[in-house]
């Protein structure tokens, strides 16, 4: 067991919280064939991040929807951290949630833990590359029931900035109202675990068996289990 003290513990989601098999295979699988059509949308929050993607995908000013969706599609391959990407991504998976057309998963652990620990009187909050409007739906329809009643805040890449740059711990801290050596970062990449330790906060890492990043080097505690770290105020 794992002896935290901490006033906020503030998590990541694929590979910490839920299987990353699951969001990049289901989830992404439910994306690809919808961006032509959400790209074409007349919405400022899409025309941003059509905007956005063009320059980050190296296109020309009048690419078509097409050649667009085609592009991100190329970067979902590989996984990149677009942040155009997880714009269009969160729009479309708010969607999907909504209709009853996807659903989330969540490590058995979680739930259970995150009740606990917000009844303890700790406060919770998420931090994740994919936006925010994809956090949302996918905690409030959890297998175990809505979740976003347990989560007090919710960080992305815009709000915040990169993960693996010590500095958006900095302003997630600040948001927050807490001392970064009161805060508590849940994650199970390596990177993103030297960030949130330089910029001062105590850092977990999440080392379950089938993830992506299971058997790496951490530089701070690692467990298989949210049930395996004593966290207490």
């Amino acid at each position: 067991m794992t002896a935290i003290s901490a006033d906020v513990v503030v998590l990541d989601i694929e590979g910490t919280t839920s299987a990353a098999g699951f969001i990049l295979g289901d989830l992404y699988d439910y994306a690809r064939p919808r961006l032509d059509e959400v790209l074409g949308r007349d919405d400022d929050t899409v025309r941003a991040a059509r905007a956005d993607a063009i320059t980050e995908t190296g296109l020309d000013a009048d690419a078509s929807d097409a050649e667009i969706a085609e592009a991100l599609r190329g970067l979902m391959a590989t996984d990149v951290k677009s942040t155009p990407l997880k714009t269009l991504q969160g729009i479309i998976w708010a969607e999907g949630f909504a209709a009853g057309e996807i659903h989330s998963q969540f490590f058995d652990d979680v739930p259970t833990r995150l009740r606990a620990w917000s009844d303890n009187g700790i406060r919770v909050a998420v931090y994740s590359s994919g936006s925010v409007a994809s956090q949302v739906p996918w905690f409030r329809h959890a297998p175990q029931g809505d979740l976003t009643v347990l989560v007090e805040d919710f960080f992305d890449t815009v709000s915040a900035g990169p993960k693996k740059e010590s500095g958006s711990y900095d302003r997630i801290a600040a948001a927050l109202g807490v001392e970064p050596s009161r805060a508590l970062f849940l994650t199970d990449h390596p990177d993103e675990v030297a960030a949130a330790l330089a910029a001062g906060w105590q850092v977990v890492a999440l080392d379950r068996e089938g993830e992506p990043w299971h058997g790496a080097n951490f530089a701070a505690p690692a467990v298989a289990s949210f049930d395996e770290i004593g966290l207490t105020r």
